[in-house]
């Protein structure tokens, strides 16, 4: 099936000169797009808004941050609106109670409330309501918004099945799902969740399905749900993208701590990633003993502490975040120029997630991986899977690579 699906790969000089008002955005989409600071489409946005304003089916394979939330946000509020007028209904009054019409679906609830930042204020520009619905805070609040009536749910799969099963949530008029990171979705073990999910929402409506990779069971999602879709891929933003140099340090592992305070000693964001819970808390307090502002972002964390370390990076309050993998899935921060492996991936896939939270949207960006000699081996044949090249450097506390690695990220930082 997957074979089939030829990608139309959309380089950036494709869309030289293209505004998104030439898209057929209308004037509120296009200011509430500028007050967000997007003057100009992406590739990607570009690449797919039409086919999503005619109503066909979309599978988009880009990098995280080559700007997909707009590229289905927008598009869909447009698509919604006309939706709407074709029915007739466009002067009346917004029913309270009404049932949603469009799902967007994200693995976490993090990545879920970023989208709800980014599609939240293009909805409100025409008079949509969006509203949020992920687990682990009280379900009251989400249940008092849907009964309010809303247009657009944007949420994660346990706590939208779980107001499913209780009848609080009604999909049944839903016409436009789109699914986030669907790859992470089924690494989470969502894939039964969310086809049980999408079966509850109108038949024959519009299915759009982002993915940074075509596993088994994404390739089921599109089996099932999506209709002779548009692909898309947005070539020059693989993870081989001139904008991120790939380093990979060879070191002792006693160093490592050592080593790690040097390169996250800098102006602009660092993210380093943990494979333990006990390890990201343990290295976000040493870094902070040395007078590095760090907070960490791990699943022993409640929802708010989650949200507010978040936002201490987001606001630029502090500059370090050490993160586990399952809780950076969530993050899309612009800004960041230096990831940091402290413990490096098993997997391909999780190098290519990880390495897809810096160079986003055309910056700079560098990945430094952490690796003892005797993994060397197992690196190479990673880094081949994920068709990556990097140089392997041994290093030692005190090394000016070490510096200067830590210095190129600022500089991409303030250049950008």
């Amino acid at each position: 099936m997957l074979e089939r699906l030829e990608a139309e790969a959309i380089q950036a000089a494709d869309v030289d000169g293209v505004t998104f008002a030439d898209l057929g955005f209308g004037g509120n989409v296009v200011r509430a797009l500028a007050e967000l600071g997007a003057d100009k489409p992406f590739p990607i946005q570009a690449a797919t808004a039409p086919d999503v304003l005619s109503g066909k089916d979309v599978l988009g394979r880009g990098r995280t941050g080559s700007g997909k939330t707009i590229a289905f946000g927008a598009p869909m509020v447009e698509r919604l609106m006309a939706l709407w007028a074709e029915s007739g209904k466009a002067g009346g009054k917004r029913q309270i109670g009404r049932a949603p019409r469009a799902l967007i679906l994200a693995p976490t609830r993090e990545l879920a409330l970023q989208i709800d930042r980014t599609v939240q204020p293009i909805a409100r520009s025409v008079g949509l309501f969006t509203t949020q619905i992920y687990g682990g805070v009280p379900q009251g609040r989400q249940v008092g918004a849907l009964q309010r009536g809303v247009d657009i749910v944007i949420g994660t799969p346990g706590r939208i099945e779980d107001l499913l099963e209780q009848g609080r949530l009604d999909l049944s008029e839903v016409v436009i799902t789109v699914l986030d990171e669907a790859d992470h979705m089924c690494d989470l073990g969502f894939l039964e969740p969310v086809q049980r999910i999408l079966r509850e929402t109108s038949e024959g409506g519009q299915k759009l399905l982002f993915s940074a990779t075509l596993d088994k069971g994404v390739a089921q999602l599109v089996d099932e749900f999506l209709v002779e879709p548009a692909v898309h891929e947005v070539a020059g933003e693989d993870q081989a993208s001139s904008t991120i140099d790939h380093r990979v340090l060879v070191i002792e592992h006693r160093d490592k701590p050592a080593i790690i305070e040097q390169l996250a000693d800098r102006e602009g964001k660092t993210l380093i990633f943990a494979r333990t819970r006990a390890f990201a808390e343990m290295l976000a307090d040493q870094l902070d003993d040395a007078g590095i502002p760090a907070v960490s972002l791990h699943g022993d964390l409640n929802q708010s502490r989650r949200t507010r370390n978040l936002a201490q990076l987001t606001s630029g309050r502090v500059n370090v975040l050490v993160a586990t993998d399952v809780a950076a899935r969530g993050i899309h921060v612009d800004d960041i120029d230096l990831v940091i492996q402290a413990d490096a991936p098993d997997e391909y896939k999780t190098y290519l997630h990880r390495s897809g939270r810096t160079g986003r949207a055309g910056k700079q960006g560098t990945v430094v991986t952490l690796i003892p000699r005797q993994r060397q081996r197992r690196m190479n044949e990673l880094l081949d899977r994920a068709e990556i090249e990097a140089d392997f450097v041994p290093a030692i506390p005190g090394d000016q690579l070490l510096t200067d690695l830590a210095q190129a990220g600022a500089l991409a930082a303030a250049e950008a």
